[in-house]
């Protein structure tokens, strides 16, 4: 058999080429045993003409389908939010609140709308008390924990603002899958079938979420929300006012109010979003749009700027240094968030918590010898320095266009209650305020009206005066940890946006709180950080990282945090 002259040629190359390759690898080592070398273990993905990045790669696609029909980062982020109420029914949510940063390039201006739960116009200091006078988790767990949900009103509000496609046609996808069914992926099969015990407790919630005989869905089969299915339609014809004024609302108030809660028609009726500029500050020469509160991202600026005055990049990454400079820039930090409270009772004097002057004063306090103590660390108020399961998306259009979204239902499941007839759980947030007689001095303290602190910290960083990266994460209390991390990762030690997320995480709260590490953090670290003084302990993954960054070229890089099973990167042209 002869071979054509240009496949022996293309063949000799390519034996060449192994013979070189092995030539040289007698001389010294190869890296990778590959031709081609990479510098990283993780990589993005890579998306031209738009990005959606979630943590449920369903509703990813969807918002990416929307861009490509035409619509901007805000109409994918409204489509994108409504279908995680369907395939991220733990955290994705029109039950519970949120927090948006969108960036609009036609106008330059980045603007914060804060959507967070608000407490009824009943509210009491003692309504979340046990007879020991401490909040009560059987109450935090039931309809009393609700606050006045404002995702709807949020969503609405930014499409109103922002939005190109009619709102009709963002809402449709997350009807169809409500009406048509979801295929049950392994993660949440897993995760429905762990609350059985939890949901089972509420009629609604069982009902809605397990099979007739009380089962949970398997990976595979279909579940099917028609209430949802409804509850939508009514959102879709009518915005906002679909949701907190007419038949949805009724169902609301009804079952709230029957199962204990104290949420009204009034109450509904009297929620509106707060857009208000967001909170700027930077680092290392990248500035960084952070949410306004009652976000706690403005304790991440505070923790960000404090490591400002330390030299980073000398530190080796992961090494003890870095890890004990971090967690002490996050204790100072979660110490000051007791300054931190919700309108329009409080204003957390967020400017100063995020000032430059602040954080030096504040960095004084670290030793690289010793750990802070209680002792020596109490809170300080910045108002001298003030002037005149949660999930996060990112969204990014070919326009310029960004939008950095987190929003919640508090706990995982929200209190795991349902009320009838509407197909979608409700929030805990009620939990977070400061309860008990020791806390009625508390800028978080309870009162009617309010909206407790929070903290959820999405942020959108700037490079060059445009945007470069959206990232924000779920995690509760290691939220304020895993976004420093994150940013560190970025701009200090400069890895891709894929490995800043990948790499291993530590959450750091209090300044009695133990440093607790994940598990691929090596236990060799342990001996060194207890020398300085910290408490050492194990977790399991922390965060939820979603974040896109756009390069200098125009194009999408997006990293989905591996450590939620199904979260995906959608792009409207892959490559």
């Amino acid at each position: 058999m002869k071979f054509p002259k240009s496949l022996l040629a293309g063949l000799g190359l390519a034996l060449g080429l192994v013979g070189t390759a092995m030539a040289q690898s007698a001389l010294r080592p190869v890296s990778g045993g590959d031709l081609v070398g990479y510098g990283s273990i993780h990589h993005p993905s890579i998306g031209r003409k738009g990005m959606v990045v979630a943590q449920s790669h369903t509703a990813a696609a969807i918002g990416a389908a929307i861009l490509k029909q035409g619509g901007n980062a805000v109409d994918a982020a409204v489509a994108v939010a409504f279908a995680e109420t369907v395939t991220l029914p733990r955290a994705g949510n029109i039950g519970g609140g949120g927090y948006m940063l969108v960036h609009d390039a036609a106008s330059g201006k980045t603007v914060a709308i804060e959507y967070y739960g608000e407490a009824p116009s009943g509210l009491t200091p003692d309504y979340l008390l046990g007879e020991n006078g401490r909040l009560s988790e059987e109450k935090v767990m039931s309809f009393k924990g609700v606050a006045v949900p404002g995702t709807v009103a949020g969503l609405y509000e930014a499409h109103r603002r922002f939005g190109h496609l009619p709102w009709a046609k963002l809402v449709q996808p997350a009807l169809d899958l409500a009406r048509k069914g979801l295929v049950m992926t392994d993660d949440e099969a897993l995760t429905l079938a762990g609350r059985q015990q939890a949901m089972a407790r509420d009629p609604g919630a069982k009902a809605l979420y397990f099979k007739a005989d009380g089962s949970a869905y398997e990976a595979g089969e279909v579940f099917r929300n028609p209430d949802l299915a409804w509850t939508l339609k009514q959102i879709q014809a009518r915005g906002a006012d679909g949701f907190y004024d007419g038949p949805v609302a009724q169902r609301l108030v009804e079952g709230v109010r029957a199962g204990g809660g104290i949420i009204t028609a009034a109450d509904l009726k009297a929620y509106r979003p707060r857009v208000s500029e967001p909170i700027w500050s930077d680092y290392r020469g990248y500035r960084i749009a952070y949410m306004a509160p009652s976000s706690a991202a403005s304790s991440v600026a505070e923790a960000m700027n404090i490591l400002e005055t330390q030299p980073m990049d000398q530190f080796s990454w992961g090494g003890v240094a870095s890890l004990h400079v971090m967690a002490e820039a996050l204790k100072i930090a979660t110490t000051d968030r007791y300054y931190s409270g919700g309108l329009p009772q409080y204003h957390t004097p967020a400017k100063g918590m995020a000032s430059k002057a602040f954080a030096k004063s504040r960095a004084a306090l670290i030793s690289m010898d010793r750990t802070l103590d209680p002792k020596t660390l109490t809170p300080v108020d910045p108002s001298p320095f003030d002037s005149p399961d949660t999930t996060h998306f990112s969204v990014a259009d070919a326009q310029g266009n960004v939008v950095s979204n987190t929003y919640t239902l508090s706990s995982s499941f929200g209190a795991h209650v349902v009320a009838p007839g509407t197909g979608f759980l409700l929030n805990n947030s009620m939990a977070n305020f400061s309860w008990g007689a020791g806390r009625l001095t508390s800028p978080n303290r309870p009162e009617p009206g309010k909206r407790a602190q929070s903290t959820i910290s999405p942020v959108i960083i700037f490079k060059d005066d445009k945007p470069w990266v959206a990232v924000g994460t779920p995690g509760g209390g290691t939220i304020l940890s895993t976004m420093v991390q994150v940013l560190v990762n970025l701009i200090d030690y400069r890895l891709n946006l894929a490995e800043a997320i990948q790499r291993p995480r530590f959450s750091q709260g209090d300044v009695d709180d133990p440093m607790l590490l994940e598990d691929s953090i090596p236990e060799d670290l342990v001996p060194g950080l207890q020398a300085k003084g910290h408490k050492v302990g194990r977790s399991q993954i922390i965060g939820s990282v979603q974040a896109l960054m756009i390069g200098p070229d125009g194009k999408f890089y997006g990293a989905a945090d591996t450590r939620r099973p199904d979260s995906g990167v959608s792009s409207v042209v892959a490559y």
